[in-house]
């Protein structure tokens, strides 16, 4: 006879506990942004780093356009598609509790464009997105020479995001590339603006204190996200001098996967100098701890679970 007790699901993988739908992720989003604390968004450049991110106690997941275009080898430029953004998203939330925020660039297009992207990462599993008010093709928010669409354009973008998601709880934030020449009056200005067309968060890119994150505070009323980003404009700053002027949420677009490729590159210099990596082993990754960040032992409990039956001789087929 077969055995047709219930297979026990593996408990501490990144594929089969994941216990919390995308909607409930969304209200989780919300939830937060909605209380008094600051929240923490480390950026995730693939599914393994959001995995550690989570094990780590972080409240979510940033997915950086630009560190995506970098582990394609590409300039933060807007050279990606929205396909490639996309899937990438997903793969890199799928395999966490926690809410994932993505960057779309200015949205791969014009307004029609930019309501097939939210379809896409509703269906994917996103939590929300934020788009920019740059022209296409777009440039590292903290690079000179910057361009910007007229505010009405960036409305309409945000007016086509806003209609075409169907949870009202996806998050939709807008960012502003403004402050570096417009200033930052203007960069509040167009803040509001976008507030006014469905935005429900704002996203001021290279402001370059605190004293400016204080004054956009004072100005706006919907939740505002500070980018620490290395060697940019913006000085960085800890999560208790945001906190302590009401910021929402902080992230750390590239910080990762900069310090993934700065240990790669003494890995290789090692090799190369010494013949070994034996001197900087002790760096490493441990393969138990890969294993446990995998979920490794519970894979292999629960492949044996699915073959734990006998046929008996008489369930064997009878020949004709």
């Amino acid at each position: 006879m077969l055995n047709c007790m219930p297979i026990p699901l593996p408990t501490g993988s990144n594929m089969l506990d994941i216990t919390v739908s995308a909607h409930e992720k969304r209200i989780q989003l919300r939830t937060m942004l909605a209380s008094s604390r600051l929240l923490q968004f480390p950026g995730a450049h693939s599914p393994l780093v959001a995995r550690q991110i989570e094990q780590l106690g972080f409240e979510g997941i940033y997915i950086s356009g630009a560190a995506l275009a970098a582990e394609l080898g590409l300039p933060d430029i807007g050279l990606t598609t929205m396909t490639e953004v996309s899937q990438r998203g997903y793969q890199i939330s799928r395999c966490t509790n926690l809410p994932a925020l993505i960057d779309i660039d200015t949205g791969f297009g014009e307004a029609m464009n930019m309501a097939r992207t939210i379809v896409e990462l509703e269906n994917l599993g996103l939590a929300g997105c934020h788009l920019e008010d740059q022209i296409n093709p777009k440039r590292c928010g903290h690079l000179d020479g910057k361009q910007l669409v007229p505010v009405a354009t960036m409305q309409q973008r945000i007016r086509a995001a806003v209609d075409a998601r169907r949870d009202p709880n996806f998050l939709i934030m807008a960012r502003t590339d403004a402050r570096a020449d417009e200033g930052l009056e203007a960069a509040i200005e167009r803040a509001k603006a976008y507030v006014a067309a469905g935005a429900d968060a704002i996203f001021p890119e290279a402001l370059q204190d605190i004293g400016e994150f204080a004054v956009f505070r004072q100005a706006i009323d919907v939740p505002l996200l500070a980018n620490m980003t290395e060697f940019g404009k913006s000085r960085l700053l800890t999560a208790e001098e945001l906190a302590g002027i009401g910021i929402n949420m902080a992230i750390y677009p590239v910080s990762t996967l900069r310090s993934a490729m700065g240990a790669s590159r003494r890995l290789l210099q090692t090799i190369r100098s010494e013949g070994s990596q034996v001197a900087v082993v002790d760096d490493m990754l441990t393969r138990a701890e890969l294993y446990e960040m995998l979920g490794y032992q519970e894979y292999n409990r629960y492949d044996r679970s699915i073959f734990n039956f006998n046929v008996s001789d008489q369930a064997q087929p009878q020949g004709e």
